[in-house]
């Protein structure tokens, strides 16, 4: 008999890791999130052009009400919160997960981070939160990241959260006056459940 997940997940307080809270966003980090979903380099790959400032608005507020992971097709949508010498904490990026298959127990997540907080970890620290809930809380079985092939930095993000290249579907997409290609990693919960372990061990 397969396991089934822990559902409905509800989100009801933040995640702290070593450096980050991860939460829900809320009308006060528009600002924040303007200054990273506005850049061309940030949105390179991204499935949407860079955003306005009342765009933004408009998707803060709709994530900020997505709270519940208990349907399929279900996110959450989190802001990633570092604590500043300067004025306080910043939203540096944002968390991305969603139930992608009840019928398959399967997750997707994704990132976007701000690239002044590029390459100190943030992301991967972020992400591997992500998936504690996705596997450790929820239980599923599998979760999957798809991206465009072209982005280094998140294909280096999947292979260090141990994530495999499962699939390179070619010209497969119209993205952005062109065809582009999709790349699919993931990870199964008992790969992650054998890192982590490794990880926490006092010889990991």
């Amino acid at each position: 008999m397969r396991p089934e997940p822990t559902l409905p997940y509800e989100f009801t307080a933040p995640i702290h890791t070593e450096r980050l809270r991860l939460r829900l966003m809320v009308e006060s980090d528009v600002d924040d999130i303007f200054a990273y979903q506005s850049r061309e380099d940030v949105v390179r790959y991204e499935l949407f052009e860079p955003r306005t400032r009342e765009q933004v608005a408009e998707k803060v507020a709709t994530y900020a009400t997505a709270s519940s992971l208990a349907i399929e097709g279900d996110y959450l949508q989190l802001a990633v919160e570092l604590p500043t010498a300067e004025g306080g904490p910043r939203v540096i990026g944002d968390s991305y997960f969603k139930l992608s298959s009840l019928e398959n127990s399967r997750g997707e997540i994704g990132w976007t981070l701000h690239p002044d907080f590029m390459r100190q970890g943030y992301a991967t620290e972020a992400a591997r939160a992500m998936l504690a809930v996705a596997f450790e809380q929820i239980g599923l079985h599998r979760v999957v990241a798809e991206l465009d092939p072209r982005n280094g930095p998140s294909i280096a993000l999947c292979r260090r959260l141990g994530m495999r290249e499962e699939a390179h579907f070619v010209k497969d997409l119209w993205f952005k006056g062109d065809w582009g290609d999709t790349g699919m990693y993931a990870i199964l919960r008992e790969e992650w459940l054998s890192t982590a372990q490794i990880q926490r061990s006092p010889t990991g």
